[in-house]
């Protein structure tokens, strides 16, 4: 029997992990395996959804239409190797990546008959501006939408979530649309409520040049930081940012772990449980456009936030 797969699209800091997150909590009994790619060597989105899935492969260091694609197909065939068998399979895409490049390559011969790719998912931040769907890289992850979810839009007045969804469907006027709000997609417009459905093969959009527009950098520690010595560091980070995440261990909590977040200009923090062993305490990925940040800003400003036991400042 044919396994199902989901592609989750998006771009940097829509939600894809929330929406994702949804998903595997409310699985219904379904057996989901989940691939979650990220744009950088620690993937945060990977661990911030492992305790939920069935089985979690991560892909890091790229996005999975290009230079992964091999490992991306590895990776299906392994997944479809594990008895028992998943019964969906969803792949969280990297914010950078082209879905239309991802679904050319889920249209092998190989894959597509044992996996054939269902349903392909967009999430849409509602709280960005309409002007931002101007941005090539997002207009191409709704074109090859067959639903699109607009994640935080219980944070916008109905005008502007109005503005929103007229903008999307004139890009996309052949999608469904949903309200996701705390990323809640309705699973039956995401799976085949018959399981011998087969859906009909795809024909992507032509290969366009890949250009390069983002950097990854990364951080860590194995010391606590200090939360307001960092919540003035990213003010000084945000505006030169695309996207900014991490898990670490706040000064005088050992038993917690943080979660940091930051799309667009709005960062939120979160406790999850006891951190991992054998890992970083302290893990950060910072997203911005090439040239925009480097290496040395970002280490003398993270480095600030370790607490040495000194005054709390900023």
């Amino acid at each position: 029997m044919p396994v199902p797969i989901l592609l989750v699209a998006g771009f940097l800091g829509a939600g894809k992990t929330t929406v994702v997150n949804h998903l595997l909590a409310h699985a219904e009994g379904r057996r989901i395996a989940a691939v979650v790619n990220d744009f950088g060597a620690i993937n945060i989105d990977a661990e911030l959804i492992a305790d939920a899935a069935d089985g979690v492969v991560s892909l890091a260091n790229g996005c999975i239409c290009c230079s992964l694609e091999g490992d991306l197909l590895r990776t299906l065939a392994a997944l479809l190797r594990r008895d028992p068998r998943p019964e969906v399979i969803v792949i969280e895409t990297s914010g950078v990546a082209d879905p239309a490049d991802i679904v050319r390559n889920l249209m092998d011969p190989v894959i597509w008959r044992e996996a054939p790719l269902e349903t392909v998912l967009c999430v849409v931040d509602a709280t960005a501006p309409v002007a931002t769907l101007q941005d090539p890289l997002l207009r191409s992850q709704l074109r090859a939408a067959d639903v699109v979810a607009l994640s935080k839009c219980d944070l916008v007045d109905a005008s502007a979530l109005a503005q929103l969804r007229e903008a999307v469907q004139a890009i996309r006027p052949g999608a469904i649309m949903v309200d996701a709000p705390h990323g809640a997609v309705p699973a039956e417009l995401l799976f085949p409520a018959d399981p011998d459905h087969v859906p009909p093969r795809r024909q992507p959009e032509p290969r366009r040049p890949a250009a390069e527009r983002f950097e990854t950098f990364t951080w860590s520690s194995d010391r606590p930081l200090s939360l307001p010595r960092l919540q003035a560091a990213i003010g000084r980070l945000a505006p030169k940012l695309a996207r900014a995440k991490g898990l670490f261990a706040a000064s005088g909590r050992p038993n917690e772990e943080m979660v940091f977040q930051l799309a667009g200009q709005r960062a939120t923090l979160a406790t999850r449980g006891a951190p991992a062993p054998g890992r970083k305490r302290t893990r950060m990925v910072f997203i911005a456009e090439i040239g925009v940040l480097s290496n040395q800003e970002i280490t003398r400003l993270m480095e600030a936030c370790i607490d040495d036991g000194g005054p709390q400042g900023g």
